[in-house]
């Protein structure tokens, strides 16, 4: 029986608060130690279900196919978890930059998991739905899960964690980094030592991935270089958006104020419960 209401979900933005890069497995893929924890931004989806057995989504993406949408990709893929002639309208408001780091694709996708999950009271539980998302991508858990988490293996061994829910200044350069690119490049730093959960969250912070970036795209660089005079700034997965850390909203604002022409900027509140979690526990 499917659920007939009309609900609007958020689909959170995440920051790596660091990442580390302990090795390179047989088959291409990364070891990895980092941080998750998502900010107050987020994308809405508003999805009305219905049993017309078909997914629709609106707007769409110039440049992206419907069947290349991750959105798109999760709906069908929890079809196949149901006999049922289910059927959804989604309706995208997208406010995450796509490609910056931020988690933007995994985060739709995971949302639609647990929003199609509900509303076509399918019924799995989180880690089933983990299970279908990681093959999206593999960031995709954590937002199903909804805690801030280190992230071992290729991303999807998660332990929560309870970092400060600190101030961001987050800044969006004008280029994108193919993800793919970065972990190809031969200079990448693949060798840093495996730690311990409590010698992560005790130590300073960094990110494997951002030498190579700040030393191929200058316009990363450039971001990093002005707001490092304000701020702790480092980039956010493999980029290209950069963070600041600060201790208050009013800080990162003053710093956001000050910002030239040439940055675009926002600010936003580290959120150690994702907005989805918050808004899944009042439909219970």
């Amino acid at each position: 029986m499917t659920n007939p209401d009309t609900i609007r979900w958020p689909a959170p933005a995440k920051l790596n608060l660091f990442l580390y890069i302990t090795g390179q497995r047989e088959d291409g893929y990364h070891e990895l130690q980092t941080l998750f924890q998502f900010i107050d931004l987020c994308d809405y989806l508003t999805i009305t279900p219905n049993l017309s057995g078909k997914i629709t989504l609106t707007p769409s993406i110039a440049g992206l196919a419907l069947e290349d949408n991750l959105i798109y990709k999760a709906a069908m893929m929890l079809k196949t978890h149901t006999a049922a002639n289910n059927g959804a309208h989604i309706t995208l408001e997208k406010n995450l930059p796509m490609g910056g780091g931020l988690g933007g694709g995994s985060s739709d996708a995971a949302t639609t998991l647990v929003a199609l999950n509900y509303q076509w009271n399918i019924n799995l539980t989180k880690s089933e739905l983990a299970e279908i998302g990681v093959s999206l991508g593999a960031d995709v858990p954590v937002f199903i899960f909804g805690k801030a988490a280190i992230a071992e293996g290729i991303g999807e061994k998660l332990s929560p964690v309870y970092p400060a829910e600190r101030s961001y200044l987050i800044a969006t350069p004008n280029c994108h980094i193919s993800t793919a690119a970065v972990f190809r490049a031969k200079d990448l730093i693949r060798n840093t030592k495996k730690r311990t959960h409590l010698q992560l969250i005790n130590q300073n912070w960094l990110n494997d991935c951002q030498p190579y970036v700040k030393k191929n795209y200058p316009k990363v660089a450039k971001v990093i270089e002005w707001l490092i005079e304000y701020a702790p700034t480092q980039l956010t997965g493999t980029g290209a958006c950069v963070f600041s850390t600060f201790n208050s909203i009013h800080e990162a604002e003053i710093v956001l104020h000050n910002t030239p022409d040439w940055l675009a900027a926002f600010t936003a509140t580290g959120l150690n419960n994702s907005p989805l979690n918050e808004l899944f526990a009042t439909l219970k």
